[in-house]
């Protein structure tokens, strides 16, 4: 029960069938930041049945009460009845390529599906490190656990980021997935798909007729793409070695938001519908050249300088990485979309660590008007109209427009109309995992990504890989608590355009 008042009565009908969720990797940081609170507000919402049971599985050894005091621990504010749910919840210790480790989770889940009445229904939830998506999967298909129990159950799995670290392994990932699960029966999750403002820009364009007319290289100067982080690499230095900003935030996240954007109208709001668009967008990106690389992508290191009020040390300074290191902590690029709608529409993206601000943000410059009646001293407080979608961490909707400025002279300048979920719901917006894991059990791939959204996000992106195979391609450097390497900001005023500040 929802510790607010107003919310009584307006439970969603969206509740998940009686099922198993399986997770493996189920002592990692992914399960308790994550996972376990997820289910614990779908259960707050009234959202999963009695016949619902969490089994954990990983290579720590815990038993069962280990394991429960643990999801306990990881949901300190949890709701009544959450601990009442989690003394259903089992574990499996043992090695993901052991035999023996599936036999006893085979056990298990026949155990769970007796005694919570589960159907044989299951959700395989992958939380581990990717390198082990390949024996979990080969293993599930060997067991006989990819295929359902019974003729009206249900099995799926999910998958976390990052699908492969380049096309070739994205390839060998699936063909591994591929041996044991249909695609229908894959969910490769992008939780940035499960946000709010993400799922509203379909709303925003296709649903109010004033927008979508206006969603074009007819009225849009440019758009700009921002993923900023004000933390540095911290205790994950050994991970971001070897993947960097455009494996870590690019391939997938800003592409999968980018894709929502500039994707046409679907036929019909439902997986098959909205994914097609999203490819068909994804695919109209222009590919690279070499010398597009280098004209169009800068990388750069965090150095060090303050960041939040603390002095903090340079990227190359921090526990576990090479003092040599290459690797991208930041990473700004041109892209261009070449259809009718965004020919000649420049897609600015940036992301880094050790930024101002922990901001994601997609801000739509619109075109000057083509004239203004205006004296320049009364418009000096005006810039072109802006809609600025907020993705984290205030989730909502900006649109910045010019207006007289009371007095008695003419002044304009510009106003900002805001839209902000917490202030006009009353409903708790659903946290990204939420509703995601929900969408799992209930069976909707709408917001998961299809076997070929991976491969042409990796074919944008792997071009720019091979050119930083080149040991002479440029490295810049930023102060922490900047806002990128000035190679960045040339990259837009060279088009006489400049980064906005979020």
């Amino acid at each position: 029960m929802s510790d607010n008042p107003l919310l009584e009565g307006l439970d969603s009908d969206r509740r998940a069938p009686p099922c198993v969720l399986v997770v493996y990797g189920a002592s990692g940081d992914l399960t308790s930041r994550k996972i376990l609170p997820a289910i614990e507000r779908l259960h707050r919402r009234r959202q999963l049945p009695g016949a619902f049971a969490l089994v954990g599985t990983a290579r720590t050894e815990m038993d069962d009460e280990d394991f429960r005091a643990a999801c306990l621990k990881s949901v300190p504010d949890a709701a009544p009845g959450w601990d009442e749910m989690v003394k259903g919840f089992r574990y499996v210790a043992g090695d993901y390529t052991a035999t023996e480790t599936f036999d006893r989770l085979k056990e298990v889940l026949a155990e769970v599906d007796e005694q919570r009445g589960t159907h044989g229904n299951r959700v395989h939830y992958l939380a581990t490190v990717p390198a082990l998506f390949d024996d979990i999967a080969r293993a599930l298909g060997r067991e006989g656990m990819n295929e359902p129990r019974f003729e009206d159950s249900f099995v799926r799995v999910v998958c976390e980021k990052p699908y492969g670290r380049d096309l070739g392994s994205a390839r060998d990932l699936d063909d591994a997935m591929h041996s044991a699960f249909s695609e229908d029966q894959i969910y490769r999750i992008d939780h940035y798909l499960g946000k709010e403002t993400v799922q509203n820009t379909l709303a925003l364009r296709f649903a109010n007729t004033f927008f979508e007319p206006l969603w074009s290289r007819q009225h849009i100067d440019h758009v700009q793409v921002t993923v900023a982080e004000t933390v540095g690499v911290g205790s994950r230095a050994g991970f971001y070695e070897t993947a960097g900003a455009l494996r870590d935030i690019v391939q997938n996240h800003v592409l999968q938001v980018l894709s929502v954007c500039a994707m046409e109208p679907p036929a019909t709001l439902d997986a098959t519908g909205v994914r097609d668009e999203k490819v068909k967008a994804l695919r109209a990106i222009r590919p690279w050249t070499p010398s597009d690389v280098v004209d169009n992508v800068v990388r750069a290191q965090y150095d060090s300088g303050w960041t939040e009020g603390q002095q903090v040390k340079a990227y190359r300074s921090e526990q576990g990485v090479d003092p040599t290191s290459t690797t991208e902590t930041y990473v700004a690029l041109k892209l261009e979309i070449d259809n009718w709608r965004w020919a000649g529409v420049p897609f600015y993206v940036r992301t880094g660590k050790r930024l101002p601000k922990r901001v994601t943000e997609v801000a739509f410059t619109f075109k000057a008007v083509p004239h203004l009646p205006f004296t320049t001293r009364d418009s000096r407080g005006l810039s072109p109209n802006a809609l600025v979608l907020r993705i984290q961490p205030d989730e909502g909707i900006t649109l910045r427009f010019g207006a007289k400025v009371p007095g008695g002279s003419f002044e304009v300048r510009d106003v900002l109309m805001d839209f902000s979920y917490g202030a006009s719901f009353l409903q708790d917006t659903p946290d990204a995992y939420e509703r995601l894991l929900l969408d799992a059990m209930v069976g909707d791939p709408t917001l998961f990504i299809r076997t070929d959204e991976v491969e042409q996000a990796w074919q944008i992106c792997d071009p720019i890989l091979e050119a930083w195979q080149d040991p002479s391609y440029p490295i810049a450097t930023y102060e922490s608590g900047g806002w990128g390497p000035k190679e960045a900001d040339l990259l837009l005023q060279r088009d006489g355009r400049k980064w906005r500040t979020p």
